[in-house]
C-alpha cells in the first residue's frame, strides 16, 4: 500500500465524476497548481472535512464559514 510524505498508509478509492469535473480537475493539474490529480483530490478532501468539522463544532450560518462551501454538481 503506499505511504504519504509522513509515512501514513494510503488507501486506494475509485469515484465517479462528471467529465467536465474531470477536465476541470485535469486543467488545474496541468497549470501547475497541484502535481497530479491524487493531490488535488486529498486537498478537496482535506478541505470539505475541515469545513463540516468547523460547522458541527460551531454551527452558525454558511456565508459565515471561513471558506464558503463549494456544492457538489
Amino acid at each position: 500500500m503506499p505511504r504519504s510524505k509522513s509515512k501514513e498508509r494510503m488507501a486506494l478509492i475509485s469515484v465517479h465524476v462528471p467529465r467536465k469535473m474531470l477536465e476541470e480537475l485535469d486543467e488545474l493539474v496541468r497549470r501547475g497548481i497541484f502535481p497530479n490529480r491524487s493531490e488535488a483530490i486529498r486537498a478537496a478532501l482535506r478541505d470539505l472535512l475541515y469545513k463540516q468539522a468547523f460547522i458541527v463544532s460551531r454551527p452558525q450560518r454558511e456565508e459565515e464559514l471561513p471558506v464558503p462551501l463549494v456544492r457538489g454538481r
